[in-house]
């Protein structure tokens, strides 16, 4: 399994940052709201987000040395797959998000109330906490590299990169 990769989610946040504005400007043009979630929405993101941490922090005990009961792999598979798809789906969302809360901007004086401005800007805000949160718990899932030679460099190679999943 390999980790996640930053330009990845670089690339779907510019991605999707590029088809909200796009969306948001041909749906502002023809006079229907902003395509944003729900504040409702953000709950859902910390509830995901913190089962994810949670299951995270599992692992991450086990794996500094607290193994009073046996990690199942599969488990720890999954929460590493978890933290992946958390990490993508919240650079999906924060590019969307920030893109439409980018062009509500210059609409602030024109329209009243501003619900999709402020919408938006919360589950841009949840998009970072989906972020940060799989980042953490794919590093929480890492195991420490095996030192094979024996000469402390942490691989066989002398590389010293990371070691595999837990």
């Amino acid at each position: 399994m390999s980790t996640i990769r930053y330009r990845w989610l670089a690339v779907i946040g510019l991605a999707a940052g590029l088809v909200g504005w796009a969306a948001n400007s041909f749906l502002s043009q023809n006079g229907y709201p902003a395509p944003v979630l729900s504040p409702v929405a953000l709950v859902a993101i910390i509830l995901v987000a913190g089962a994810t941490l949670f299951l995270g922090l599992r692992v991450r005990s086990w794996r500094n040395g607290r193994r009073d009961r046996e990690l199942d792999p599969i488990a720890a598979a999954r929460t590493v797959v978890l933290a992946q798809a958390l990490a993508y789906a919240g650079a999906l969302l924060l590019g969307w998000h920030a893109a439409i809360f980018l062009t509500q901007l210059p609409l602030w004086s024109l329209r009243p109330g501003h619900a999709g401005t402020w919408a938006s800007l919360a589950v841009s805000a949840g998009g970072i906490l989906m972020i940060a949160t799989g980042l953490t718990v794919e590093r929480f899932c890492k195991l420490p590299p095996v030192d094979k030679d024996g000469n402390g460099s942490g691989s066989a190679d002398g590389a010293g990169e990371g070691g595999e999943y837990a």
